[in-house]
């Protein structure tokens, strides 16, 4: 099983065990993260599930999609280049084993 760290902006973590194939949106929402809203339910439409991903698993993540990169650009908290990336967009492999992120201070 996988395993998300999510770095609240007040200093507490929340961490999840989560099966592969589930994306970080979905598993923060049906766990009741709060910080994480998905309004659209994981279709790259409302830029609620934002996160900032840490080192080093920038470089493990699937490129941004046109979709998903238009949506950062209307999140709620400010862009922060490669970092910013939508949890939804995110599903969880071995290669992705104990991701961290940060969420950060509002999605709406």
């Amino acid at each position: 099983m996988a395993k998300i760290t999510f770095h609240h902006p007040d200093g507490q973590s929340d961490i999840l065990d989560v099966e592969p194939g589930t994306s970080l949106m979905r598993a923060a929402v049906t766990q009741g993260i709060a910080g994480i809203v998905g309004e659209c339910g994981g279709q790259a439409m409302c830029a609620t599930c934002h996160v900032y991903v840490r080192e080093p698993y920038l470089d493990v993540l699937p490129p941004i999609g046109e979709d998903e990169d238009e949506m950062l650009d209307c999140t709620a908290a400010e862009r922060d280049g490669t970092r910013s990336r939508l949890g939804c967009q995110i599903e969880m492999t071995t290669d992705l084993e104990d991701i961290e992120v940060d969420l950060p201070d509002s999605q709406v």
